[in-house]
């Protein structure tokens, strides 16, 4: 049974020995999960898959967790069992009865206290009779951050964990979080009103992938990269994101924020910290967020010449979207560092949609080879690519002699596929991954609240350029690799397209 078995102790143990290291509390005991916007695609999709396989896993059991959708919808306990269970195909039917009969619907309003005064009594209910003494409460807001603050007025007013209980009560929030600096600032205010900063989770999914929680160990743990990893040996940075669909019915609410908002300003703006922030003192969560924040308060102002914004064609077809929308579906921009290990060097931050692939990759481009004794330059330079999705891997882009007689040269790689070397390994949902971390209290992967001023600081004027017209976007055809300008950028700022070369992911065939 789920939580019982050999692996899931082993599990628990090794995590009792990273908490010590950390600083966390070992917790044990009664555990409340409450999912709010329980109907919606969001928890369905998302949170409550995550929480089965969680459960799964043996990360939650049974005896010591029970979960509550809350919406306004009209349901029952088994209406809403059987609209999970139509996410979760697949699954184990055994563990998934089981983990189905954890769950519990309490109907309600976002803005009035009976649904939630009814809620904390179907709370403490199942907390009495577990009778453990200890009260641990955590809220997942699978809303939009329109209702945050009327949400989180009524979980402070009806449903924080008892003080006769030992426990806490911990809220995690979904972005956006603000459309701009002060939206942002004014919805910080009213949640900090009502919760201190450690009970407070702003949640960025991307923190949660595999690759991305692997850039502090490839940095910080390998000598290979500590004296090239600077202004010295590095020629510029890409962080791209690129799908190959639209806004797919999606369109009124993606024209409200536009790709900047939407993946660049908090997506590919976390990735950058963690290629870009120096080491931290420590693996404790607020020496790594020092860390981010510090290298975000580093970015110099957003030059709008280092800028290019795109909107495909077709996207204004959708009847949700304004005829005179001009909100980006792509865009390019150039970040620059003031300190002493990036000066000079262009960070290329770049998402889009509507484009002619799917993928999320970090590109670091050294500096070409002084004294090419080789005559290989134009084949292109040294690059270290981390493939974030999908896809999973980690290569290295290097010159070698091609097989032969002759002394002739061609760009190859050192590959680490994850789908190779790891054949019998589950890599875990980020989703997964971060409601674990909110349960053990370790905020590492969260989004700190200066660190969200800082971000919100460098965007903010940029946006409020666009949004009054004063920068344009440029159409692009659907299925292209975007406006031709962003290459042209790209170029001028230093990367070096590499012609001829294609990475090929390995498979067992």
């Amino acid at each position: 049974m789920a939580g019982t078995d050999s692996s899931a102790s082993s599990r628990q143990s090794s995590f009792n020995s990273l908490a010590k290291d950390l600083e966390l509390p070992v917790e044990q005991g009664c555990l409340s999960i409450v999912v709010l916007g329980a109907s919606g695609d969001l928890a369905k999709k998302k949170t409550f898959p995550a929480l089965y396989h969680l459960f799964e896993q043996g990360f939650i059991q049974s005896g010591d967790v029970h979960i509550f959708g809350y919406a306004r919808s009209n349901l029952s306990d088994e209406g809403l069992r059987e609209r999970i269970r139509g996410y979760l195909k697949g699954a184990s039917e055994e563990h998934l009865s089981e983990f189905l009969q954890l769950i519990k619907y309490v109907s309600g309003s976002y803005d009035s206290g009976e649904g939630f005064d009814k809620l904390n009594k179907e709370i403490s209910e199942y907390e009495m009779s577990n009778n453990s003494g200890s009260s641990r409460r955590l809220f997942y807001l699978a809303l939009p951050p329109s209702v945050y603050p009327s949400v989180c007025k009524m979980i402070r007013t009806y449903c924080m964990n008892p003080t006769s209980r030992t426990g806490w009560t911990r809220v995690i929030v979904e972005k956006p979080f603000g459309k701009d600096l002060d939206s942002a600032e004014e919805l910080s205010s009213q949640l900090g009103e009502l919760f201190e900063e450690d009970q407070l989770y702003r949640i960025d999914h991307y923190l949660g992938k595999e690759l991305v929680q692997n850039l502090l160990v490839l940095r910080f743990a390998n000598r290979l990269f500590l004296p090239l990893w600077n202004r010295d040996n590095v020629d510029n940075i890409q962080i791209v994101f690129r799908e190959d669909f639209g806004t797919d019915g999606r369109g009124g609410y993606f024209d409200q924020y536009g790709i900047i908002r939407d993946i660049i300003q908090n997506h590919l703006l976390q990735v950058f910290c963690l290629v870009a922030m120096e080491k931290p003192v420590s693996l404790k969560p607020e020496h790594i967020r020092d860390e981010k924040v510090k290298v975000l308060q580093s970015v110099n102002p957003i030059k709008d010449e280092e800028v290019v914004l795109g909107q495909y064609q077709g996207y204004k077809d959708d009847p949700t979207v304004p005829d005179d929308s001009n909100t980006p579906t792509f865009a390019s921009i150039v970040l620059r560092v003031h300190n002493e290990r990036w000066e000079g060097v262009p960070f290329i931050l770049k998402a889009g949609k509507a484009l002619n692939s799917r993928k999320a990759e970090i590109r670091v481009q050294f500096k070409d080879v002084p004294g090419d004794i080789f005559r290989c330059k134009k084949q292109g330079r040294n690059e270290f690519v981390i493939r974030l999705q999908p896809s999973e891997a980690m290569y290295m882009k290097l010159t070698v002699k091609k097989p032969g007689l002759e002394m002739a040269t061609e760009q190859s790689e050192l590959d680490l596929s994850y789908g190779m070397r790891y054949q019998n390994v589950k890599i875990p949902e980020a989703y997964e991954r971060l409601i674990l971390d909110t349960i053990r209290g370790d905020q590492q992967h969260f989004v700190r609240r200066d660190e969200l001023k800082a971000a919100w600081q460098i965007f903010t004027p940029l946006l409020h350029d666009i949004d009054a017209g004063k920068l344009k976007t440029v159409p692009y055809q659907p299925g292209s690799r975007g406006p031709k300008e962003a290459d042209e950028l790209s170029e001028k700022v230093g990367y070096m397209q590499t012609h001829g070369y294609i990475w090929i992911p390995p498979t067992l065939a």
